[in-house]
């Protein structure tokens, strides 16, 4: 209990003002934990701000367009969890008649909800006596009682709930989950942590043993593919674009772009030309190209390294389907294409 006991008292002097911890709306709560998912809190504050404002109940979510979603959602990335957060508020508002569940076992259950988010709403809204296990319990817990069991191990969230739930008080379960989280996120931090002013420095068995640096052990490497993207910003006589939707899984799914030429690696002016008169807006005249960005764009998503390039085609004539640039930037596009748009047309 001395370690409880410990780590309550360090979050409550010094725990971050976040506006999902003056609630416990099991709404706001699971808003919170997706958007949380794969982003720091500085980035998903405003996120939260925006969609608590455009959709204060789990019904205007569910009666919103998909596309209204993602729109307000672009820029967070990893938009399957706009998507899942969509069709589940629409199973909520639907089938549930807008309650979310409230233990963690039926919250399981839903469509982006994790045993991670399960137990966080479960805990938060409704204090069930439930552990979260995140990247930053992985790392508080390794390190304080020197646990070497690599964390990427079908293995390792078992035996480190297990451990959290023993160390967690019963009567605040809430309370440690947040506490344990924010240690995590603001003191015993990945690399260089301030081991000198932490509450633990006399009793963190990885301080002790000098292995701070070497804890959590994680030994997976993530496979990282390259892609060669060229992106065709037409412009017609009247200065209408065309875009797509991308309909296939995978990145962006369901999000725009312009036409897309995919290749196996860079590919410069000559191959570009050849493949647009070839493949490309036959029914109008290709009247210039040139490259808008010299400098190949490179982003980086977890598993995917894009190498991107954006082509000014203009076209003689008007093309079908063309669209205005005020129409254009009310669509959701990836980050790196909204960027190129506020800054090029």
């Amino acid at each position: 209990m001395i370690f409880s006991n410990l780590l309550i008292k360090w979050y409550l002097e010094n725990k971050r003002d976040l506006p999902w911890r003056k609630t416990d709306n099991p709404y706001f709560i699971w808003l919170s934990e997706i958007m949380l998912q794969q982003t720091r809190v500085a980035q998903g504050t405003p996120y939260f701000h925006s969609f608590t404002t455009a959709f204060p109940t789990v019904f205007d979510l569910a009666a919103a367009s998909e596309e209204q979603v993602l729109k307000l959602w672009q820029g967070l990335g990893y938009y399957s969890r706009a998507r899942n957060l969509h069709k589940t508020a629409q199973f909520v508002a639907d089938e549930l008649l807008g309650k979310f569940p409230d233990n963690y076992n039926d919250l399981l259950k839903l469509k982006g909800i994790g045993e991670y988010t399960a137990a966080a709403i479960a805990s938060f809204a409704h204090n069930e006596a439930v552990p979260v296990v995140d990247g930053n319990v992985f790392r508080v817990l390794s390190r304080y009682f020197d646990v070497e069991t690599d964390i990427a191990s079908a293995s390792a969230k078992k035996e480190f709930a297990a451990l959290a739930f023993e160390l967690m008080p019963k009567d605040k379960p809430a309370l440690f989950n947040q506490a344990i989280m924010e240690f995590g996120a603001l003191q015993c931090v990945p690399k260089n942590p301030n081991c000198g002013n932490c509450i633990f420095n006399t009793s963190c068995a990885a301080l002790q043993k000098k292995k701070v640096d070497q804890l959590p052990v994680k030994s997976k490497k993530l496979k990282v593919r390259n892609r060669y993207f060229n992106y065709l910003v037409v412009a017609d006589e009247i200065e209408n674009t065309i875009i797509q939707k991308r309909t296939a899984k995978g990145i962006w799914h369901n999000l725009y772009e312009f036409p897309l030429i995919e290749t196996e690696k860079v590919e410069d002016f000559e191959f570009i030309a050849q493949k647009i008169q070839s493949d490309y807006f036959k029914e109008n005249e290709l009247e210039s190209l040139y490259e808008m960005n010299p400098d190949v764009i490179t982003h980086k998503l977890t598993h995917q390294h894009l190498h991107i390039k954006f082509w000014k085609v203009q076209l003689k004539g008007t093309i079908k389907n063309g669209i205005n640039a005020a129409t254009l930037k009310t669509f959701p596009f990836p980050i790196v294409i909204h960027h190129f748009i506020e800054a090029n047309i």
